[in-house]
């Protein structure tokens, strides 16, 4: 289907130009004064959980840092961040029980990664402080850090991802001994945001609501396996994207008809993961 360049993207936040019987106000109204808010909150609240359990892994992985024997200390690493994320083992970190993050890595003191969390290790051997502005912080003057980080694509020829990723520096008796990264993928954040919205929304999505959640950067949208195709490929596209928040810089909603059904949207910035990455909710009434 072709991509809804020409959607009506005058339509700002709080505000309904008006839609006619066969609109979407009542979608556009129900993503603004409920949908929106949620889906902030629960961003805020996973970066605040992320935060949290990464100072907390990196204290409990700290001694790790200390082992002599490179294969020993990669091996036990491993096994320890493994443990971290299993909701019954004994020192787990709770922030990260149900976590949508991809991976959880020891870095050195030198920068170079260590270990993550998966036997299939292509992070091993990297250089994360020379890559990464946050891992190289908290290396140097022990900072707290987090940013949006770009990833090299694991197939071949396609574009490269981009993680939000959470760092906190391990000490021992006072000196910096190495950090501990987590990352969550933007898509997996978006898969995270779906999903929610559907459980607190079970009842009426049983009965034909629709609504699906997806996060941007760029010219880039990110959804999880389960979005459904045909509606992905109706989003607004950048330049839709970027002309509706030329005209309102805080966000927009819109509408649009499909496979004979109103669908309103909502485009809303997310400064806070980074400064081009932003949400967008879609929303269906239940067919009468």
């Amino acid at each position: 289907m072709k991509r809804l360049s020409s959607v009506l993207l005058a339509i700002t936040l709080g505000v309904f130009a008006a839609c006619g019987p066969d609109g979407a106000p009542e979608s556009q109204r129900a993503i603004l004064s409920e949908h929106v808010p949620s889906m902030k909150r629960h961003l805020q609240q996973d970066r605040e959980r992320h935060y949290a359990g990464i100072v907390e892994a990196a204290r409990l992985v700290a001694p790790g840092f200390l082992v002599e024997d490179p294969a020993a200390r990669e091996r036990q690493m491993r096994t320890a961040l493994r443990r971290i994320q299993e909701p019954s083992a004994r020192g787990n970190v709770p922030h990260f029980v149900a976590s949508p993050m991809s991976f959880l890595a020891a870095v050195g003191s030198d920068g170079i990664v260590i270990a993550r969390d998966s036997d299939d290790d292509q992070m091993k051997g990297q250089d994360f402080a020379a890559r990464y502005a946050s891992v190289r912080a908290a290396l140097e003057s022990g900072a707290h850090g987090y940013e949006l980080a770009e990833f090299a694509a694991e197939e071949e020829g396609a574009p490269p991802g981009y993680s939000m990723i959470f760092v906190a520096p391990a000490r021992r008796s006072g000196e910096i001994v190495g950090a501990v990264v987590a990352g969550i993928p933007l898509w997996r954040e978006a898969e995270r945001l779906s999903r929610q919205m559907r459980v607190d929304h079970a009842p009426q999505i049983e009965q034909g609501l629709t609504l699906w959640a997806y996060l941007y950067k760029g010219d880039r949208v990110f959804y999880g396996p389960e979005a459904p195709p045909e509606l992905n490929d109706t989003l607004p596209d950048a330049a839709a994207r970027a002309a509706g928040l030329q005209r309102s810089p805080g966000g927009f909603t819109g509408q649009f008809q499909a496979f004979r059904r109103w669908y309103g949207f909502a485009v809303v910035p997310t400064p806070g993961i980074a400064e081009d990455v932003g949400l967008i909710v879609l929303r269906a009434e239940a067919p009468q």
